[in-house]
């Protein structure tokens, strides 16, 4: 028999409206099994303490016969959003103690359909770098190697979801901080168009290049929930789930990782094959060439930490000594930045996102990978040099479009993930082929070592 904390939430979802599970009997299993593996995974920072109060509630819900789409299920949320009374500190002691008065609009969509907030999941210090070992929460591990980290800055999403604590958690991205930590561990991640999701309650990195989306067990369990966090008139993400990928035209941008020397010589097989499965499962598949992913990285970056910075020079002011070392490090980059600079990357913006939208004529979507390597060990951020995690994902934070990481293979006992990007608005399309892919291959029913 199933245990209630791995039923898909589709399932899950069915059970509650049938009677046949209860809202609180799921949350209990899903609190036994934190449990049971956040200590050594230290994926939550904290439970809710009126977690069963809130299943409770959702059962009376369910009773009424009028319940939301996430009536009744678990949900975790990233220590960068706002969730009402519970803490609220983005992964540092600058503000320590903080409690949120009032949930942010994607927290509160997901309660308003009673959803179950069990707890808050761990973030790298106001989403920049880590993993920092001097922080007050360890950072959180990957459940494949917990010696190897998850990737950041949705580190604790990422986490949860792998390790099987909670069937989604809400993570945000302005790098990659929903892709890079889902290739890492195995699960799915989707960044969501820019604006699909309000970013508002969530303490901005870089309120330009800021997206807020969910991370999940399947493709289509990350559709469902972005669907349930969505504000205005975009088509579901969820609508074509389960339909055919016939007719679709991918266009496979080989050269953002096979030409790149840092590129696993695994990764390249992986993708290459996702490539080929896709093919047989009828997509057409074509050659693409996208344009220099350094330009973009650049123009990105400049932005980023000239954003950081103005967010947080008040708290620099005030509580500079309550910062991590590398959070600080992160920020000095934005000082050297002056307002030309920021000009010519908002000019830079704006010609990249049309060569990019340019490049994918003929296409319907494109291929590409999330990250050029597996997770690394914890012990590569022993040192005082900083280390960079080669990626393709600050790209699309750039351009705004949907992007979805899920994964394509292993590496010595590491995931790998692939990339499925669209045009704004077609996340329909990129879960489509991405749950497409899932069903052909074992990719996501494989599950780290409990």
């Amino acid at each position: 028999m199933t245990h209630p904390a791995d039923l898909p939430l589709p399932e899950a979802a069915a059970a509650l409206r049938a009677g046949t599970l209860t809202s609180r009997d799921l949350t209990q299993a899903v609190l036994d099994r934190i449990a049971a593996r956040n200590p050594q995974l230290h994926a939550f920072t904290h439970i809710a303490a009126d977690a069963l109060e809130q299943a409770d509630c959702a059962d009376a819900l369910l009773r009424a016969g009028d319940p939301g789409p996430f009536c009744g299920l678990p949900v975790a949320v990233k220590d960068l959003i706002d969730v009402a009374c519970q803490p609220a500190t983005s992964g540092s002691r600058v503000l320590a103690g903080r409690i949120a008065e009032t949930d942010a609009p994607a927290v509160a969509r997901l309660r308003a359909q009673g959803a179950v907030l069990i707890g808050k999941v761990a973030t790298y210090e106001f989403a920049m770098v880590g993993p920092d070992l001097s922080l007050p929460d360890p950072p959180a591990r990957n459940p494949w190697n917990t010696a190897h980290i998850t990737g950041g800055s949705s580190s604790g999403s990422a986490a949860a979801v792998a390790g099987g604590l909670v069937r989604m958690a809400i993570g945000t991205d302005t790098g990659g901080s929903i892709r890079s930590p889902s290739a890492y561990c195995g699960c799915v991640g989707l960044k969501p168009s820019y604006d699909r999701v309000s970013r508002a309650g969530a303490f901005p990195l870089s309120a330009s290049l800021d997206h807020t989306g969910p991370l999940a067990a399947t493709v289509e369990e990350a559709a469902l929930a972005l669907d349930a966090m969505s504000e205005g008139d975009w088509r579901p993400a969820s609508a074509r789930i389960g339909q055919p990928v016939n007719g679709l035209t991918i266009g496979f941008a080989r050269n953002w990782f096979a030409d790149d020397p840092q590129a696993s010589p695994a990764l390249i097989r992986a993708l290459d094959a996702a490539a080929s499965t896709l093919s047989l499962l009828g997509a057409q598949i074509r050659l693409v060439t996208l344009p220099d992913y350094a330009p973009y990285e650049a123009a990105a970056s400049v932005i980023l930490h000239a954003e950081a910075l103005e967010e947080h020079r008040a708290l620099i002011r005030d509580h500079a000594g309550a910062y991590g070392r590398p959070t600080l490090q992160c920020l000095a980059f934005g000082a050297a930045i002056d307002a030309e600079d920021v000009a010519r990357a908002r000019q830079a913006q704006t010609r990249l996102t049309a060569e990019m939208l340019a490049a994918m004529a003929g296409c319907d979507l494109i291929l590409t990978a999330t990250t050029l390597t597996p997770a690394l060990p914890f012990a590569a951020f022993d040192g005082e040099k900083a280390v960079w995690t080669p990626m393709r994902t600050i790209a699309f934070n750039l351009t705004g479009q949907p992007a979805l990481s899920l994964p394509a293979g292993f590496e010595n006992g590491l995931p790998l993930g692939l990339q499925l990007i669209g045009r704004p608005g077609d996340e329909d399309l990129i879960c489509a082929a991405g749950h497409a892919f899932e069903r052909a291959t074992d990719h996501s029913v494989q599950r780290p070592p409990a």
